[in-house]
């Protein structure tokens, strides 16, 4: 049954905490992928539509006469899906008709224009061109205009092996306004990634005051994040379109980062939730650093002899990469899903950042394909937000967690080392006690005969002297006792006592001492509660405690004991509502030598503290100043012969 609780309220939580981070996914996802792009400048028009022709190949020599000639043109709208390319076609010629613009210096920016070799022609003139020999064909183009060149036509080759053609709209305009709109619809990749990897570095830095034992967990998490962050800039068009030169080193920076992702994330799960059946992940993060390994090798012999290497590259860190993470992704989820169900609280913070990232990315993708891919992937760099902030929370959460236990730990050290103490402080007392004892008792004996025959023979003004150090020595004796006692607690006789019949005797014994007191003593004991001592040392022990409640009367007032039994153990309650103990007393009770009675001794509770522990039992004061004072003792239970 605590089993089944245990899961049930693991689900709630699980449910509780993925529903938020499924309402986020779907605000991110419908608020990104609806938002309509606003408008900075009046003066800004939009070009929806053009027309299209294919060719063989893309030669920058050609005139526009020839590609009028050559082929026919198909209209195409900005929202129409991608014509399907001829077989054969290569090559994608794209004719744009200019508005006229009202501005000095006007421009066209073309967000999203897919392909590897693109050239722009404008009377005859070669007005851009780039040709990347690096695997990245998204291109964002800002491309500088005439005055005069409105309602002029421009031509448009674009060469790509997969996706071609322009996706979205063209914006048309001043320079400066699209310049602006170009940097705020591309800094925001630009931002996340560099955010990221600056989190990452200031984690490595942190990392130099933490100890071995969190160094595993902290740095696969910055390792995770330096990659991420970089995967997303590198992934953005920004960065080819301003400094298309140095293409090569982000598509391989971009591997890299992919290469690093993956085995140090493998690294972190592993840290979290063990190393899984048969040691199943950590096989598989080891497998996944030589895997890394050897496509960084192939990274840079394939980088080294310009890309001759790059079709047994891209067969290692395209195809069998992709096959790997979805045996990771597999993997993790299995796991990830078990502890979950199980009510881990850390499967669920992952289960939930996993999620929203897995709904994101396969919403995208899903999107991407309704729209026959004309449409550029992004939403997926929020999921990676939010999943990212998943691993921090659980990293946050296992510190907080061993700074508990550490805490725990801590408060059990300091607590065994009081009990180490008192037990060191009760062996020396316990034969300083047994020695004293025995050398002082015989004396006592002697001199206590000798004051006996004086009273006998003095008159009556001396017995009054005489009787007052014969109870002075027979105090001397009670406390030798006690201290023989608290020396040498043996039990003695055990049998099977019953808890009632023991409470008569001492309710006997102490009720004309309460009410001399001015109190009273209620007793409520079930007849068939039994346990195993020996009686004299049992109400030796009771006749202490229940003293001292009435001696703390100070008038009226009454004393309650009633006993019950309660997981196999009798449980016998002391109640007065007496004057009550401070906290400090109350944490010194038992302590040798250590009493809050004008002529007290401490030996009395130090002995019913000796004669419960004897017996296998435990006691425990709850007391409140000008309240009352309640003592709890618990015995094991026996079943009566």
């Amino acid at each position: 049954m605590h089993k089944n609780f245990g899961r049930g309220a693991g689900m709630k939580g699980f449910l509780k905490v993925f529903s938020i981070f499924m309402v986020l996914g779907i605000f991110i996802f419908f608020v990104v992928l609806l938002e309509v792009p606003e408008k900075d400048n009046i003066n800004e028009q939009v070009i929806t539509e053009w027309e299209i022709t294919w060719t063989d190949h893309l030669d920058s020599q050609i005139s526009t006469e020839e590609l009028e000639a050559t082929q026919p043109w198909t209209e195409v709208q900005a929202s129409d899906q991608v014509p399907e390319r001829p077989e054969g076609a290569t090559v994608q010629w794209i004719r744009m008709d200019l508005p006229k613009i009202e501005s000095g210096s006007p421009a066209l920016l073309f967000e999203k224009v897919l392909g590897r070799e693109i050239i722009i022609k404008k009377n005859q003139q070669l007005i851009y061109e780039s040709r990347r020999d690096f695997n990245y064909g998204v291109n964002t183009i800002l491309l500088p205009l005439n005055q005069s060149d409105g309602g002029e036509s421009i031509y448009i080759g674009i060469d790509s092996p997969t996706r071609i053609g322009i996706i979205g709209t063209v914006q048309a305009g001043e320079f400066k306004e699209l310049q602006r709109s170009f940097i705020k619809n591309n800094i925001l990749d630009f931002i996340i990634g560099s955010a990221l990897i600056f989190i990452a570095i200031v984690m490595l830095v942190c990392s130099l005051f933490l100890k071995n034992e969190n160094m595993s967990g902290w740095f696969s998490l910055c390792l995770v994040i330096l990659s991420s962050g970089t995967i997303v800039i590198t992934y953005s068009s920004f960065l080819y379109s301003l400094y298309g030169s140095l293409g090569n080193i982000y598509v391989a920076l971009f591997d890299l980062g992919l290469l690093v992702l993956l085995p140090s994330f493998t690294l972190f799960f592993e840290g979290i939730f063990g190393k899984g059946y048969k040691s199943i992940v950590t096989k598989f993060r080891k497998f996944q650093v030589v895997y890394s390994t050897l496509c960084v090798a192939l990274l840079l012999i394939n980088f080294a002899s310009n890309n001759y290497f790059y079709s047994i590259y891209q067969l290692f860190s395209g195809l069998l990469l992709s096959v790997i993470m979805i045996i990771q992704f597999i993997m993790i989820i299995v796991i990830s899903t078990g502890y979950t169900i199980k009510g881990n609280r850390e499967a669920i913070i992952f289960s939930c950042g996993f999620g929203i990232f897995a709904f994101l990315g396969l919403g995208e993708l899903l999107w991407f394909y309704f729209k026959s891919a004309n449409y550029e992937l992004f939403i997926w760099k929020w999921g990676i937000v939010c999943f990212l902030i998943s691993l921090i929370i659980i990293l946050g959460n296992r510190f907080a967690s061993n700074h508990e236990r550490i805490v725990e730990y801590s408060k059990q050290l300091e607590m065994f080392n009081n009990e180490l103490q008192r037990s060191e402080k009760m062996e020396i007392i316990s034969e300083l006690a047994a020695s004293v004892a025995h050398e002082v008792r015989n004396p006592l004996q002697v001199t206590r005969g000798f004051l006996q025959l004086l009273v006998a023979k003095q008159n009556s003004s001396d017995k009054v002297y005489l009787s007052m150090a014969l109870e002075e020595l027979d105090r001397a004796s009670n406390i030798i006792t006690d201290f023989l006692t608290f020396a040498k607690p043996e039990v003695g006789k055990v049998a099977a006592l019953n808890v009632l019949n023991e409470f008569i005797h001492i309710e006997g014994i102490l009720i004309p001492m309460a009410n001399l007191q001015g109190g009273r003593i209620t007793v409520q004991i079930p007849k068939d509660l039994n346990i195993k001592g020996n009686s004299s040392k049992f109400k030796q022990a009771f006749i202490n405690i229940i003293k001292n409640s009435i001696e703390s009367l100070h008038g009226e007032g009454e004393i309650q004991v009633w006993a019950y039994e309660q997981k196999g153990e009798v449980c016998i309650h002391i109640k007065d509502n007496g004057e009550g103990m401070e906290e400090e007393v109350l944490s010194r009770l038992g302590e040798p030598y250590f009493s809050n009675k004008t002529k007290g001794t401490g030996l009395g509770l130090m002995v019913t503290f000796r004669i419960i522990e004897v017996m296998q039992g435990r006691i425990e004061f709850k007391s409140e100043k000008g309240v009352g004072t309640e003592a709890i003792v618990r015995f094991p239970a026996v079943d009566p012969a």
